[in-house]
């Protein structure tokens, strides 16, 4: 990292897929005042449906991906599954501080406690929880967008995210989307006008 940049703030989001952190996300990044900009990660899967590079994600070739671990150009990567890599490129985090923003992550458990270790006193880690597993796995069928077999694989891993809840700055449980929002806005808000 540019040693000579002006850092800014670094606002995780974690949580098992389904709990809504996408969303909530989203909504942050549409309110002008908090000046985010969203960290766009590298993986190695392939694009999905309308996916753009350089929007969604930065995709990588499993090779290109692998150089770039070597020449330890990642904050932070991880393997989540097999061949299926997820990272975000110090360069990512660069380009936004250099433009005077914070960064908004949107970015699996393990990655986003990484950044906070990485970083402790610029980034809130916030977790956002679904209010139960079956909520999850109803909101990851409605979304239509995955096989069965994709969904189960989720949701298998949802326990072991759920446990690491306590270890981040904030919970936001998202039971009421609209509660979540403003939960959601009031820490970020709080923590950049430290």
């Amino acid at each position: 990292m540019d040693k000579g940049l002006k850092q800014g703030k670094l606002i995780v989001f974690s949580a098992p897929s389904g709990s809504g952190k996408t969303t909530i996300v989203r909504h942050l990044l549409s309110q002008p005042e908090l000046n985010l900009e969203f960290s766009i990660s590298a993986t190695s899967r392939e694009a999905r449906g309308n996916e753009i590079h350089g929007k969604d994600y930065y995709y990588l070739s499993l090779k290109e991906f692998k150089t770039k671990i070597k020449n330890d150009e990642f904050l932070e990567w991880e393997e989540v599954y097999r061949d299926n890599f997820y990272g975000t490129l110090k360069s990512e985090v660069e380009r936004i501080w250099s433009k005077g923003k914070h960064v908004i992550f949107d970015i699996d458990v393990s990655g986003g406690l990484r950044i906070k270790r990485k970083f402790p006193d610029q980034t809130l880690a916030i977790f956002v929880k679904p209010p139960d597993l079956n909520e999850l796995v109803r909101r990851l069928k409605d979304r239509g967008e995955e096989s069965p077999e994709k969904i189960s694989m989720r949701v298998s891993k949802a326990p072991a995210e759920l446990a690491t809840a306590p270890l981040f700055d904030e919970i936001v449980i998202n039971s009421n989307l609209e509660e979540a929002l403003k939960n959601a806005y009031q820490l970020v808000s709080d923590f950049i006008s430290k």
